[in-house]
């Protein structure tokens, strides 16, 4: 490791790692998964029994192509293993538990030993600093606390490499102005919309956050943004701001961009990474497909070959700040139908169960997305079912209220609903279309 004096910018945190030539890193990548594997078929009944239907054991992995022989893993394992099926240690092994949403009211849960925390706190600070933060910086971190991923990872990552954090989690804008005023705060984390949010806040208080905060980087993700909304971040605050990529099943938010802006560093020595195309078979490089995830060096939940569903490239192109690892590129679209709602993942499903535990609900309803100054919104129409028609507006508020609290509950956000009346909503002959996403991030 480098060793700095206090807000000395270091050029790499570990520069033998991170400007390995390819073919040393993919010889580590290939040693890593050889070793995944053995781990995961003696210690996973699941991952095994996989590997002996497809007729493969560890020894049959001696390169890239044999392991793309391996079966893949998708969210229904996760599902169909809940709450605790897939773990590879036990509890006493563990030293933290997180819970995301999942795609029908079950969630995924993931647990992690030390060594996961550490790691995954070491990619992150690898990222910040090679964006340029120090163990001089001060980090507002809203991102949310708790079971999601979000805030505890920036949280350790950023004082890993020394940085003060300051956890003020999400909401309260008027008490995080405050605080970015009234504190030396230098940098922030959190969705790229909060952010624009905040903005939208300052400027209604008479503030600039050019001139009245002292905020210079940002870390955001948890959403798809584009690189137009980025720009309109920038020019509007004075921030630069940097991509964050990252899923608990594979620690949480994981992967930043560098100074260049140019794609988010995926720790070859952590993560591999397989573009594929429709038919399963590995793109041209370069070329946008299907990610599927390898975790290298997880202990306690690991993945071999997870279908994550989203879309993407990999360049493999050293980047111009000298790093040598892949980037990846921004997300263009999902393989699967979930929603990424103010950083939530969100199923439709999820939204179809809940209207079928209510009676005074029909099973037809429609989901609109909406964004003004890039806040997400999101409303459910339902229709009422005859039985349950009435004219007392106090009764059917009441009702919406219970929608929309069960929705809450099982969602992890709020959205607002719509009772219809019954046969107001579209049918559809084949594949009910129940989604209408209007937002844009340009």
């Amino acid at each position: 490791m480098n060793n700095t004096t206090s807000g000395e910018m270091m050029a790499f945190r570990d520069e033998k790692i991170e400007t390995m030539p390819r073919a040393e890193l993919e010889k580590l990548q290939l040693s890593l998964l050889k070793r995944q594997v053995r781990i995961m078929y003696d210690s996973s009944e699941f991952i095994r029994n996989r590997m002996k239907a497809a007729n493969i054991s560890p020894d049959d992995i001696v390169d890239f192509e044999s392991f793309r022989k391996m079966p893949f893993m998708k969210k229904s394992d996760l599902r169909d293993h809940y709450p605790d099926g897939l773990f590879t240690r036990p509890y006493d092994e563990l030293v933290r538990v997180h819970v995301s949403s999942g795609t029908t009211g079950n969630p995924t849960v993931v647990g992690f030993t030390q060594k996961d925390i550490d790691d995954w706190s070491e990619s992150l600070a690898r990222g910040m600093v090679s964006f340029g933060m120090t163990d001089s910086d001060i980090l507002q971190n809203c991102h949310g606390y708790g079971l999601f991923t979000g805030g505890l990872g920036v949280h350790y990552g950023a004082e890993k490499m020394g940085v003060t954090v300051i956890p003020t989690g999400t909401g309260n804008t008027t008490r995080q102005i405050q605080l970015m005023r009234d504190l030396p705060v230098t940098a922030f984390a959190g969705t790229p919309s909060y952010l624009f949010h905040i903005a939208d806040v300052c400027e209604s208080m008479g503030l600039d956050m050019r001139k009245d905060t002292g905020i210079k980087l940002a870390i955001a993700g948890g959403e798809p943004w584009s690189e137009s909304m980025r720009k309109k971040i920038q020019d509007r605050t004075g921030i630069r701001v940097h991509n964050c990529y990252g899923a608990s099943e594979l620690y949480g938010p994981s992967f930043l961009e560098c100074e260049k802006q140019c794609g988010m560093h995926i720790w070859a020595d952590l993560c591999y990474i397989e573009i594929l195309d429709e038919n399963g078979d590995p793109c041209a490089e370069g070329e946008r497909g299907e990610m599927v995830v390898t975790m290298l060096q997880k202990e306690a939940f690991p993945l071999i070959r997870y279908r994550i569903g989203d879309i993407s490239a990999l360049d493999w192109e050293p980047c111009a700040c000298g790093r040598t690892h892949p980037r990846l590129m921004r997300l263009s679209g999902r393989t699967d139908d979930m929603l990424i709602v103010r950083g939530v993942n969100i199923f439709p499903s999820q939204v179809e169960s809940v209207i079928g535990e209510i009676p005074f609900l029909s099973t037809f309803y429609r989901i609109t997305l909406n964004n003004e100054n890039y806040m997400d919104h999101m409303v459910v129409e339902v229709e009422l079912t005859e039985s349950s028609l009435t004219e007392d507006t106090v009764k059917l508020a009441r009702m919406t209220d219970e929608v929309e609290n069960r929705l809450k509950n099982v969602l992890n956000i709020k959205c607002d609903v719509k009772l219809t009346l019954p046969g107001t909503l579209e049918r559809f002959e084949g594949k009910g279309r129940h989604v209408t996403d209007n937002r844009n991030y340009d």
